[in-house]
C-alpha cells in the first residue's frame, strides 16, 4: 500500500500503515507545486528585510541578523546544534511516524522548503532508513525541535541510523547505501525541519489507535470475569444504561451483553441467588470503560485536527506573507496524551480489582484459592495479581500529567512549553501496561471459567477462551507463569482477540 502526502487528509490508520507496518509514501502533485510556490516567497524575502529563521537567528537570538553568505551555515548549525538529546533511542515505528508528519507539514506549502526537502524525507520512509532519536530533549515547543534535528542530521549525511540487526551506522553510510543525496540546506529549511508537533502527534496517533482496540478488548475480558464470578449482566440492561446517555457507556454495555449473549453460565445463577448486587468492579465496567471511550473520542477528535494542521514557524502566507504565530506549540496534543493516560490507568485499574475479586476464595464464589490446582502446594495465579498491581500502580504514576510542568527555556524567549513529549511517552508506556495488565486478567477470567464446568460459557467468552488456548494452557500444576502471561499480551498486542470474539458475537464498539 502507499499513503499520498497533499498536506491534510492524513489518517491515523495513515500513519499506523507507515510507522508500523512499512507501507510506502509518496507526495502528490499538489504538495508539490504548493511547495514551489512558498519557496519562491522565501527566497523573495531572504532578499528583503530581516525575517526571522531566514536571515536571523534562532529562539532568543532572532534579533541577531544573518549576512546572506553564511545562511547556508546557519541552517546546517541549527540541525547540528539542536540534535542534543541524550537517552536511549526511541522506537522505530516513532521516528517512522514523525518523519511521515514532518513531510505531512512540509506538503502543505506553508513552511517554504524546497520540494526536495519533503522529498528527501519521503525517501528516508521508503528505504527503511530510521534515524536514532534519542528519548530524551523535546519540551513540546517549539515543537520537537531535539527529535527532528535527529532525524533531519541524516538528510544531510551525518547522524547516526538504527542498524537491521542492532546497533548503528553512520548517517553518510545509509543514505549512500540507499542511493540518497545528502540535503544541503538553504534558508528557512533547517527550521522547517525541525518546529513541530510530529514526534507527539506521531505517538499519540499509535495509542489511539491501539486503544480502540484495547477498550473492546477490555469490554471482552471483563465478560470472561463476570461468566467466572457467576456475576449477573442485568446491571448491563439496555433501559437502565439508557437512563445516563454517555455514549462510550452505551457502547461498552452493548459490547457486554453481546458477548454474555446466551451464557448458560449468568443463566445457571439468575433466581436463587442471594446477592443483592455486584461488587463495584464488575456492576460498573460500563461506566468506567465507557468514561475511557469518551476520552479517547476527544483525544481522537484532537489527534485528527492536528492531522488537519500545518505546523511551523514562521508560516507562509498564500498572499505572500511570512508570520510568525506558536501553531507549534503542543498543548492540545499534550493535553489529550495526558488525559489518555488517565483514562487508561482507570481501566486498568479496575481490571486489577476483578483480577484479584477471582483469585480471593472470600469473593470468587466458590473458586479455589488463587485458582491454584492443590492450594497450599500451588499458588496457581497469586502472583500474577502482584504482577497487575505493579502495573496499576506504575499507570498511576504515569497519570500524573505532564503539561502543567512548563519550564522557561532560551533565555526566556520560549518561556512557557507543553511538555508534550513528555505526555506522549509516558502515554505509550501506560498504554503497554494497559494491555499487559488486561492479559492477566484473560488469563485469569479464563481458568475460572474452566473451573465452572460442567457449566459453559456463552458463544462470546468462548471464543475468547479458545484463542487463549491455542497459546496457552488451562489450569493444572504450577508451572512457570511468565511465558505464558507474555503469549496472552502478545496475541493482545497482536489484536488477534477482537476479530476472534467478533467471529461468534457479530460486530462490537
Amino acid at each position: 500500500m502507499t499513503v499520498e502526502l497533499d498536506g491534510p487528509g492524513v489518517t491515523v490508520a495513515d500513519v499506523v500503515a507507515v510507522a508500523r507496518h512499512r507501507d510506502q509514501v509518496h507526495l502528490s502533485a499538489g504538495a508539490l507545486g504548493r511547495m514551489a510556490t512558498a519557496r519562491r516567497i522565501v527566497e523573495t524575502l531572504a532578499e528583503g528585510e530581516p525575517a526571522y529563521g531566514v536571515s536571523t537567528g534562532f529562539g532568543a537570538l532572532a534579533n541577531t541578523t544573518i549576512p546572506a553568505d553564511r545562511r547556508v551555515t546557519l541552517q546546517q548549525s541549527l540541525i547540528r546544534s539542536h540534535a542534543a538529546g541524550m537517552g536511549p533511542p526511541v522506537e522505530p515505528e516513532v521516528v517512522r511516524a514523525m518523519m511521515l508528519l514532518r513531510a505531512r507539514t512540509l506538503a502543505f506549502g506553508a513552511s517554504g522548503a524546497r520540494p526536495q526537502v519533503a522529498e528527501s524525507l519521503v525517501h528516508l520512509i521508503n528505504a527503511g532508513v530510521v534515524p536514532v532519536v534519542p528519548e530524551h530533549g523535546s519540551l513540546g515547543a517549539s515543537g520537537d525541535l531535539a527529535p527532528l534535528a535527529h532525524a533531519a542530521l541524516v538528510l544531510i549525511g551525518e547522524g547516526e541510523v538504527l542498524a537491521d540487526g542492532g546497533g548503528t551506522i553512520g548517517g553518510a553510510d545509509a543514505l549512500s547505501a540507499a542511493g540518497i543525496e545528502p540535503l544541503v540546506l538553504a534558508e528557512k529549511e533547517g527550521l522547517a525541519l525541525t518546529n513541530g508537533t510530529d514526534g507527539i502527534l506521531g505517538m499519540l496517533c499509535l495509542a489511539v489507535h491501539d486503544l480502540a482496540s484495547l477498550l473492546t478488548v477490555a469490554d471482552i475480558v471483563a465478560a470472561c470475569s463476570v461468566e467466572a464470578l457467576l456475576a449477573t449482566d442485568r446491571a448491563f440492561a439496555a433501559d437502565l444504561l439508557e437512563l445516563r446517555p454517555h455514549p462510550g457507556q452505551q457502547a461498552s454495555a452493548a459490547n457486554l451483553r453481546a458477548v454474555l449473549a446466551g451464557s448458560p453460565i449468568v443463566a445457571s445463577h439468575r433466581h436463587g441467588d442471594d446477592r443483592v448486587q455486584d461488587a463495584y468492579s464488575i456492576r460498573c465496567t460500563p461506566q468506567v470503560h465507557g468514561a475511557a471511550r469518551d476520552t479517547l473520542d476527544f483525544s481522537a477528535d484532537v489527534t485528527d485536527r492536528e492531522l488537519a494542521s500545518a505546523i511551523d514557524n514562521p508560516m507562509v502566507l498564500g498572499d505572500g506573507r511570512v508570520e510568525s504565530c506558536g501553531n507549534f506549540h503542543g498543548a492540545p496534543v499534550a493535553l489529550a496524551a495526558d488525559y489518555l493516560a488517565i483514562a487508561a490507568a482507570e481501566v486498568g485499574a479496575i481490571a486489577e480489582r476483578r483480577i484479584d475479586r477471582l483469585l480471593d476464595p472470600k469473593r470468587s464464589a466458590g473458586l479455589p484459592p488463587f485458582l491454584a490446582d492443590d492450594p497450599g502446594v500451588d499458588s496457581g495465579l497469586m502472583i500474577g495479581q502482584y504482577t497487575a498491581a505493579a502495573l496499576c500502580a506504575e499507570n498511576r504514576r504515569l497519570a500524573a500529567p505532564a503539561a502543567v510542568d512548563s519550564l522557561p527555556t532560551s533565555a526566556m524567549q520560549e518561556d512557557h512549553v507543553s511538555m508534550g513529549w513528555g505526555a506522549a511517552r509516558k502515554l505509550r508506556r501506560a498504554v503497554a501496561n494497559l494491555r499487559r495488565i488486561l492479559a492477566i486478567e484473560w488469563v485469569t477470567a479464563a481458568r475460572g471459567i474452566e473451573l465452572r464446568a460442567p457449566l459453559q460459557p456463552a458463544a462470546g467468552t468462548a471464543a475468547a477462551l479458545s484463542l487463549l488456548r491455542s497459546e496457552v494452557p488451562g489450569p493444572g500444576p504450577d508451572r512457570w507463569l511468565s511465558p505464558e502471561l507474555a503469549a496472552a499480551d502478545q496475541l493482545l498486542a497482536d489484536q488477534a482477540l477482537v476479530p476472534a470474539v467478533e467471529a461468534a458475537t457479530g460486530p462490537l464498539a
